[in-house]
Parts: C-alpha cells; structure tokens; sequence
C-alpha cells in the first residue's frame, strides 16, 4: 500500500462521487483532506466525520471552482489555513449539461467549460506558488474517456475534459524543474450518481464498447489516483490513465 502519512490533499468536488472515494482513499493511506463542496454541506460533513473518526484530520471547504480566479483562490487559501499546507491538489470537480451540438445553448457551454476546465486551470494556478515554494507537490486532474474519444451530445464535456488534457501536459512541463508531477485520471463509466441517471440503453451500449464487459467503481478510480499522489509516482508526469475498461486503446 502506498504511505501518505504527513501529506496534505485538496479534493474539489470532494463531497460524493469520485471525489468522496479519492478524499477517503486519500485519508485510509495517512493524508489529512481537505474537502471542497459547492452546495452540499450536509455531504461534505459525512465525509469529514468518516475522516476524523478514522483518526485523521479533515474539514469541509465551500466553494465554487466554477466561479473563477478568486473563488478558487479562496478556496486553496482556506485549505492552507486549515491544513498548513497542501502537498496533494485533485481537481475532481465536474458537472453535465447534455445536449446535442445543434441545441446547446450558451449557458450550457460556458458552465461546463467554467466548471471542468477553467476550474481546474484557476485551482492549479493558486496552488502552483506554494507548491513551487516547496519544490514539491502533486497535481491529479480528472478528464474522462469522453476527452480522449468523444461523445454524442457532450460536445461541452468532452471539450472540457480533452482541454484538460492539455493542461495537464503543459502544467507537467511547466512546473517539473521544481518536483512537482502533474497527470490525468480519464475514467470510463463507472458507477456514480451521474450515471445512475443515464437511460438503460445508454449504460448497455457503454458496457457492450467496453472490453472488461463491465461498469468500474469509483474505488477502481480512486486507487489510480492515489498512485500518482504516491512517492511511488515521483517519476511518473504528464500522463493520462485511463480508468476505462479498455474502453479507450492507444490514444
């Protein structure tokens, strides 16, 4: 098992989901979380008492990483204060808003984008400084199959999640010299409040496509992803893993 004792993490979008998984998966191998919320306080508490009656320390963050710069300044500043440091930064944070090409209007593009893409950008920005000042850090940034592939009517999603892509990369490169790792985590369907809401065929056709010929869990997730916050992964950046199935082949 890989030892995070005396590591520090920021999961945004940490109150259920992938990002509950990876904050518990984080704190069960030593790390003490901070957990980042928009709106469902009552959520990001459960995960927290799960923490803290483990043993480990832990507090809950509100905050839209939607919102902008200094929404996102906010909320790494709070974790810094809580925690003293933040040695781990998962930008999980995400939202859907589905619709064909042809029908998605302005305001569906732009929450996606601003949540999925511009968030992780304006996270990764506010932590970069404290992270350059240690010479040391970890940055996990979760796209999806659907920004390596694509996907009908998630023209705003599988953008976002390819542009991360992107980021990640460059974010490797660019901040390498200082020993911080920058890398991508591109789930397939796995099984999350999102896709309990997906139509029966929809989930079908999914599984068929995928080669395992089966729906991963968040946990299959959240053991990627405390493999790169890992000293293991001290060598490993700019990568993207994908937790799919094998969905997604060589690309």
């Amino acid at each position: 098992m890989f030892d995070l004792t005396g590591k520090t993490a920021l999961v945004t979008g940490g109150s259920r989901g992938l990002g509950r998984a990876i904050a518990l998966a984080l704190a069960g191998q030593g790390a003490e979380v901070a957990i980042n919320y928009r709106g469902n306080a009552e959520a990001a508490d459960e995960v927290v008492q799960q923490i803290t009656s483990d043993g480990r320390r832990a507090l809950s963050i509100q905050g839209d990483t939607g919102a902008g710069r200094e929404a996102c300044e906010a909320i790494v500043k709070a974790a810094l204060d809580g925690l003293g440091s933040v040695h781990i930064l998962v930008n999980n944070a995400g939202i859907t808003r589905d619709n064909l090409l042809m029908r998605m209007d302005a305001d569906e593009w732009d929450s996606v984008i601003g949540t999925n893409l511009s968030g992780p950008f304006w996270m990764t920005r506010a932590i970069a400084r404290p992270m350059l000042k240690a010479r040391s850090g970890r940055i996990i940034n979760m796209s999806s199959a659907a920004g390596r592939m694509g996907n009908p009517g998630q023209a705003n999603y599988a953008a976002a999640k390819a542009g991360l892509i992107g980021l990640t990369k460059t974010t490797a490169r660019e901040l390498a010299s200082r020993g911080i790792t920058c890398n991508a985590i591109a789930p397939g369907l796995i099984e999350t409040d999102l896709t309990a809401d997906m139509p029966p065929a929809a989930t079908e056709a999914l599984t068929a496509a995928t080669p395992l010929g089966y729906i991963g869990s968040v946990e299959d997730v959240a053991a990627a992803a405390i493999y790169f916050a890992s000293d293991e992964a001290r060598y490993v950046t700019g990568q993207v893993l994908g937790v799919d199935g094998g969905i997604v082949m060589g690309s």
